[in-house]
């Protein structure tokens, strides 16, 4: 059978950390004057904190020096990691143990792959971090999705070809990236809005042993 590798985005795939990104950068934006609606949050899904701070600023029309720059990223982050600091296991979104225990029983090689700067964190703060076999990034990545690179490095690590590893993924940038990495994609979320993908779910729960075996397969 050809070697499957499985490669997970960790933001609204296997835990909600989006909630506690948009509560920093909403407090950031209160501190600069200016309100952050959630509705402006969804443009940050699967994009870097610099893109998000570029975005943000643009959003209340700031203009900044690269000395603010480089201390509001900071700020923020401080901000963020004191929401996860309180994460557990109660924050895995549902039947993700399931399927990671599946796999786990299979000998599948799993990565992740992360725009997140704090996944090895969260991934032990909620229990999570003995199921991956490697971790990947944002410090690992110099290229953002969509640019397929984390996914690439990845696949790489697990030992296994691009075209063979299967991404869950949450954002359109990462479906796009997994695309181009020539993997094969599935949206966890909204369909239409993750139209991309190959397979789409609402969330893990809706994923069966027949579907997961049948990913082994092809």
């Amino acid at each position: 059978m050809t070697k499957t590798g499985f490669i997970f985005d960790l933001d609204g795939v296997i835990v909600d950390t989006a909630k506690y990104h948009y509560l920093a950068w909403r407090n950031l934006a209160e501190e600069l004057g200016f309100e952050f609606t959630e509705e402006q949050n969804e443009l940050f899904k699967g994009v870097s904190r610099k893109r998000c701070l570029e975005i943000l600023l643009d959003i209340g029309k700031i203009e900044a020096s690269q000395e603010q720059f480089d201390r509001w990223m900071i700020e923020k982050n401080e901000d963020y990691l004191k929401y996860i600091e309180k994460m557990n296991a109660s924050e895995i979104l549902p039947d993700v143990p399931r399927v990671l225990e599946f796999l786990r029983k299979k000998q599948i090689p799993v990565a992740l792959g992360s725009a997140s700067k704090n996944a090895k964190p969260i991934l032990e703060k909620v229990g999570l971090l003995h199921y991956f076999d490697c971790i990947v990034d944002g410090n690992n990545v110099t290229k953002a999705k969509p640019n397929p690179e984390v996914f690439l490095i990845a696949a790489e690590k697990l030992g296994v070809s691009a075209v063979n590893c299967i991404v869950f993924e949450d954002a359109v940038a990462g479906i796009q990236a997994a695309n181009a990495a020539n993997m094969l994609s599935i949206g966890i979320g909204d369909s239409t809005v993750l139209s991309e993908a190959n397979y789409n779910f609402r969330d893990f729960r809706e994923i069966d042993l027949q579907f997961l075996n049948g990913l082994l397969k092809e």
